[in-house]
């Protein structure tokens, strides 16, 4: 629950009663200055220290005192300790009884709550304190209500009688909460509320004989919001959420989900807490999907896990699904897909001072028939580092055990053992940097294998036992230069740094390895990076080892930042290329001495435009092999962003493993998009997006949405229609629409979610692709 909706109960009685016990404890007339009389939040920054051992102070126009019976301060009466302050018409303080009586317009303030009252009784003996029609108000976040009577039973026991609460501003009748008796004890986390009624305009709505709700940070089992949604796929969706706070460490949500054109539906999230870290069991479960009744139940499940312990990290995600439609057939929040498979990891870890070492086993599930991915059972990591071994010196020795499985006849398994020992020199200056480095690259592979088919074109053959030694050098060196100048009636700063590096890897025959290069979906764990304009300089240009690309190259390129007055980066510009010595021994017929020219930037204009682009062109052929463009406008509550990516046939041709790519695309990809938003009116705020496939002339997806927001409840209406994903492009396309209408009330709790769908994954959406220096 929101501080503000703890504040109801909690905070606006203790700070309301202590108050006034502390007012008679003592006076002191000193003169001190007055708390602004005007109710305004005073943050904890300006809050006095220590408030409840400050001085007390009491001003009235008239003061008279009994000995031993009784002190009557009446007419303006203000008292003050600290950045408290309260104020009454008259206020008496009767002994022996020590019983202090405040009565007419009685207004406490402390910064954070305002709370006025006819009447206020406490006894400083027992501290039992009565407050009777009593209204407050929250001034650093939204909330107020009143009570007909609020009682203190000492420390121990709070009890309001006709109670209510709301967020929404003076005179807003929207919503609130009434209870004809609100009941906390001191050391509870949660309150009681008898027959309590939640209002619209003052107009009943529901009733409950009784509830419970948490007032301060804890948490508490109960019905969160339910949610409201209609699709094609299942038709009129409901969700009620049910919480269940098993243990401090350990909690769940229940979600029956009724879906009219499938059944109903049991989603269940488990979190934990342990000494070896946090993490969530999530599950799905349809027993019975009536739109497949030829299957069995439909089960979706996820674990996550994630810890530190001394020197030792757990990690863990693991997801499987009852059948390879599931996620065609059904939204579902379950684990991590990529390329038509589900992920299936975990991992040990420890680091030591000068080493690391990591126990990492990995499996997918496929979801699309006749695809093979494969599995590490397990994989070693050890890593050896000693930085600075002299002055000029650094060595690196990572190492790495393998074992590759694949149920797939026509894949090889392997095992694969491989060392890299490392020198480094690198020389840093502000300026200026150089970096020397020498490697001896060692793998052992032992493939086992029945039958694996090379590249058409390719005349290599599998061994089961391979050895093979790569020595590589890298020379790499940067510099950076700056100068002021005067532009536009204002101060500028540019900078231009420059870098080359030169690469070495010997060209050794591999093709008795099973790699991406030579074997049509090769690569145990490997497969060819894309190239932009900081790839130019890596010195793989794949993602794993079983192909080490030959070099002998040298890469240049450059960077160029403007800097304005402020020092806030406006434009940078980054080109390169590389210039090759010598070709691979396997690379075709037609070779060119240089690669294509990356290219990429960023610019911000006036704080409202922004744009960056990036490119890879092929000047050897005059054409350009990828790129990508986006621009936005902000301005105020405004946005709108458009942006567009293209790849070239021949590219993906050369860097998907699987040379057949007729299913994926005919023609290279191009996407177009746009995402706005923005405020209509009065609280009412649009937003949207639109994607489409410029190559195969479909739309990808389109998203609607209308929100109003009042200062205490937000409304929205959204329309989403997607296309569901295919495998085949020459299938016709088909589409899923929902609508969803949420509603939420502002300050009891964490908002309804406004934001689109991802349910299709094919829409670009929007994202912040700006990484300027400001």
């Amino acid at each position: 629950m929101s501080p503000t909706a703890r504040s109801f109960l909690a905070t606006m009685i203790s700070l309301t009663l202590y108050g006034p016990a502390l007012v008679f404890a003592n006076t002191d007339q000193d003169t001190q200055p007055c708390i602004d009389s005007e109710a305004r939040c005073i943050p904890d920054s300006e809050q006095t220290q220590d408030v409840n051992n400050a001085p007390i102070r009491v001003v009235a126009d008239r003061a008279e005192a009994q000995t031993n019976e009784k002190a009557i301060y009446s007419g303006n009466v203000e008292v003050t300790q600290g950045h408290r302050k309260m104020t009454a018409d008259t206020a008496t303080l009767r002994d022996p009884e020590r019983i202090v009586t405040a009565q007419g317009d009685v207004v406490f303030n402390d910064g954070q709550m305002m709370v006025t009252s006819d009447y206020l009784q406490a006894n400083l003996e027992n501290e039992d304190t009565t407050l009777n029609n009593a209204q407050y108000k929250m001034l650093c976040t939204p909330g107020r209500g009143e009570a007909k009577r609020v009682f203190k039973n000492g420390t121990t026991f709070y009890e309001l009688e006709d109670g209510t609460y709301t967020t929404c501003p003076d005179e807003d009748k929207s919503w609130r909460f009434s209870a004809s008796k609100i009941e906390k004890e001191d050391n509870s986390l949660f309150a009681n509320l008898y027959h309590p009624k939640f209002e619209v305009m003052n107009v009943p709505i529901f009733y409950l004989p009784y509830l419970r709700v948490p007032v301060e940070d804890g948490r508490l089992t109960g019905f969160l919001y339910p949610s409201i949604s209609w699709s094609d796929r299942d038709g009129i969706e409901m969700e009620t959420p049910f919480y269940w706070n098993i243990h401090p460490q350990i909690d769940a949500t229940l979600t029956p989900k009724y879906m009219s054109e499938r059944g109903v539906q049991l989603n269940t999230n488990i979190r934990y807490l342990a000494p070896f870290g946090s993490g969530s069991l999530y599950s799905e479960y349809l027993p019975d999907d009536q739109r497949n009744p030829d299957l069995d139940a439909r089960w979706g499940f996820n674990w996550q896990h994630d810890g530190v312990q001394g020197h030792w990290r757990y990690e863990a995600d693991y997801s499987k699904v009852s059948d390879i439609a599931y996620f065609q057939n059904i939204d579902s929040d379950v684990g991590k897909r990529e390329d038509n498979t589900l992920l299936q990891t975990g991992e040990i870890s420890y680091r030591g001072l000068d080493w690391n070492s990591t126990v990492r086993v990995r499996d997918f599930q496929a979801l699309t028939e006749n695809t093979s991915v494969y599995r590490l059972m397990p994989q070693v990591d050890i890593n050896y580092y000693a930085p600075q071994v002299a002055n000029w010196l650094d060595i690196s020795v990572p190492a790495q055990f393998s074992v590759f499985a694949n149920d797939d006849p026509n894949k090889p398994e392997a095992t694969r053992t491989h060392l890299a020992p490392t020198l480094t020199m690198p020389f840093t200056r502000p300026w200026f940097n150089a970096t020397a480095e020498a490697s001896m690259l060692y793998t052992h592979y032992d493939q086992r294998f029945d039958n694996a088919m090379p590249d058409a074109e390719s005349t290599a053959t599998l061994s089961k036992s391979v050895e093979r030694k790569i020595p590589t050098m890298r020379l790499h060196s940067g510099l950076v230069l700056e100068r002021n100048f005067w532009a536009m009636g204002g101060h500028f700063s540019q900078t231009l740094e420059p870098q080359i590096q030169y690469l070495y890897i010997k060209d050794v025959d591999q093709g008795d390895i099973y790699n991406p290069v030579n074997f049509s979906g090769g690569g145990y764990d490997t497969a060819r990076l894309q190239t932009d304009y900081y790839g130019l300089f890596r010195g793989n240009q794949f993602s794993s080892i079983d192909y080490i690309n030959p070099a002998n190259q040298l890469t240049y390129g450059a960077t160029t930042r403007f800097y304005d007055g402020g020092y806030k980066e406006r434009l940078n510009l980054s080109f390169g290329q590389i210039y090759y010595f010598d070709q691979p021994s396997n690379q075709d017929a037609e070779t060119f001495d240089y690669s294509s020219w990356a290219l990429e930037g960023e610019a911000n204009i006036d704080d409202n435009f922004f744009l960056r682009a990036s490119m890879q062109y092929d000047s050897n052929l005059s054409e350009m092999q990828f790129g990508n463009a986006i621009a936005e406008y902000r301005r105020g509550q405004f946005y709108a962003q458009t942006s567009y990516r293209y790849v070239a046939q021949e590219y993906i041709v050369s860097t998907l493993p699987n040379r057949n790519i007729s299913r994926l695309t005919d023609d290279g990809l191009s996407q177009a998009g746009v995402v706005t938003g923005f405020p209509l009116w009065d609280g009412l705020s649009f937003k949207g997006q639109y994607w489409r496939d410029m190559t195969q002339d479909i739309m990808l997806e389109n998203q609607l949405s209308l929100t109003y927001r009042s200062d205490c409840w937000v409304v929205g209406l959204s329309y989403n229609e997607y296309l569901l994903s295919r495998s085949n492009i020459n299938a016709d396309p088909v589409y899923d629409n929902n609508v969803t209408l949420s509603f939420s009330l502002l300050g009891l709790g964490a908002d309804s979610g406004f934001n689109f769908s991802t349910d299709s994954g094919n829409a670009l959406g929007y994202r912040d692709p700006f990484a300027l220096k400001n």
